[in-house]
């Protein structure tokens, strides 16, 4: 495997959803056409679990969590689909509803803190911003919880540094900021754009430890998109994989990575180093992403899969069972990917 998964990692028996995604479709309309760049997406996400979606840049990873936050690009919209949480239908929910949620319930660390927090403002202060708003806490109360929270992230001298600027900080210590700011109201549900992208492996591995613990000691779900599989093997109990817009592949990430059952899912596992096989040759993805303005009425991977035939170039695959607990979108997923027994 590429790396031994955290310790924590474990099965959640008897939990409900806390969200679910159904049929989610994202795109961009013009006045004559309109792109899809994330199509009929579905997943859900119980109580207390840890979900990671992973796939190239451009697969539509980061704008299906940012539908979920409500913090999609100018110009992007959902065209259709439902994204339920805690029961509650958030698509064309009341935008001062949905924002209310942001904080007490649903919070996001961002990839890269320095275009995420306020460079004017004092980090103390923007972490006591949202217990302030969101909990009625008095300024001395809500700096004393940031102080707090910085110190539960593993701050060292927390209530110095809360009276620094983002400039002045490490970014291993800035994302620890979008961390307690993140966790200041105690959410239920914490979404994950690729924090640990810019740092250095040490510092990431800590970051991972911090999420999952704090997850575990909150009771919060977790929601982590990133591109790096050794991450999720970490990180996560189910794995989405995402291609061009749709999901190819799900199931528990053990199952997923033990025995991948879609093309694309095998070579993001080939082209990745492999600490239990270190002298095992990494063999890439020929070819270039989809181009989603252009998307063919077919297997968006077909022009890159070496598994390929005419069925492929013909018809887009469902993504469908294929064992209990495990889906995937390829028409030939059996057949390429069949046990040998002896």
């Amino acid at each position: 495997m590429l790396e031994t998964p955290l310790p924590g990692v474990t099965e959640l028996p008897g939990v409900t959803n806390l969200l679910s995604v159904t049929d989610l479709t994202l795109g961009v309309k013009r006045s004559n056409s309109s792109t899809v760049i994330v199509d009929s997406v579905s997943f859900d996400v119980a109580t207390g679990d840890r979900f990671g979606i992973v796939g190239e840049s451009g697969s539509g990873k980061s704008m299906t969590l940012r539908a979920i936050a409500n913090l999609l690009p100018v110009g992007v919209q959902v065209m259709s689909g439902s994204i339920r949480y805690n029961g509650q239908e958030l698509v064309g929910m009341n935008r001062g509803k949905r924002r209310g949620l942001m904080g007490p319930e649903i919070a996001m660390i961002f990839q890269e803190p320095m275009t995420a927090l306020n460079p004017v403002m004092r980090v103390g202060e923007q972490i006591a911003e949202g217990p302030r708003r969101h909990l009625g806490l008095s300024r001395k109360a809500a700096m004393d919880l940031a102080v707090s929270m910085m110190g539960r992230t593993g701050i060292p001298d927390p209530a110095r540094r809360a009276l620094a600027y983002p400039h002045e900080l490490s970014g291993g210590l800035r994302q620890r900021i979008m961390i307690a700011m993140a966790i200041s109201c105690r959410p239920k549900l914490i979404l994950c754009d690729e924090p640990t992208t810019a740092l250095d492996v040490t510092v990431q591995r800590q970051v991972l430890r911090l999420l999952e613990e704090l997850c575990d000691d909150f009771g919060a779900s977790l929601v982590f998109v990133t591109h790096d599989l050794a991450v999720v093997n970490q990180t996560c109990r189910n794995l989405a994989v995402m291609y061009a817009g749709r999901m190819v592949e799900t199931g528990r990430v053990k199952d997923v990575f033990r025995d991948p059952r879609h093309p694309y899912t095998k070579g993001l596992l080939d082209s990745a180093p492999d600490f239990d096989q270190p002298h095992r040759p990494l063999i890439p993805i020929p070819g270039f992403p989809a181009n989603l303005a252009n998307r063919p009425n077919a297997c968006a991977f077909a022009p890159r899969c070496p598994f390929v035939r005419d069925h492929c170039l013909e018809e887009s695959p469902p993504l469908a069972p294929v064992e209990p607990g495990r889906d995937a979108a390829c028409f030939y997923s059996d057949e390429i990917f069949k046990k040998v027994t002896v």
